[in-house]
C-alpha cells in the first residue's frame, strides 16, 4: 500500500530529513523571525518544514536542499507558492484601512 501523502510516502527518510532542519535552523525562511521549537504543533507559530520548491510543483519532501523551516501561519499563508509569488503578490495588494479620511 502506498501513502497518499508524499511527505510520509518516505516517512523515515523525511523524520531525518525534519530533524535535521530543527537542529540546523532558528529562523523562519518565508518571514525572517525566530521559530519557537518547542511550541506544540498546529499552533501559528509552532514549527514546520516547508519546501522551498512545493511538491506540487516537483519538489522533494525528502532533499535536505528542498527543505526549510518556517512557521506554521507562514507556511499556511503561502500555500503551493513560490517565495517569489507571494513576494509579488503582496506588492500588488494595496494597503487598506478601516477608515475613510
Amino acid at each position: 500500500m502506498t501513502s497518499s501523502n508524499p511527505r510520509r510516502a518516505n516517512g523515515h527518510r523525511r523524520n531525518q530529513v525534519r530533524a535535521q532542519v530543527l537542529r540546523e535552523e532558528d529562523i523562519c525562511w518565508l518571514c525572517g523571525e525566530p521559530v519557537d521549537k518547542t511550541l506544540p504543533p498546529h499552533q501559528d507559530g509552532s514549527p514546520e518544514i516547508d519546501e522551498v520548491v512545493p511538491i506540487a510543483l516537483g519538489g522533494s519532501p525528502i532533499d535536505r536542499a528542498n527543505c526549510r523551516l518556517s512557521h506554521r501561519l507562514c507556511n499556511v499563508r503561502r500555500g503551493q507558492e513560490t517565495k517569489r509569488q507571494v513576494r509579488a503578490r503582496a506588492k500588488l495588494e494595496p494597503f487598506t484601512t478601516s477608515r475613510s479620511w
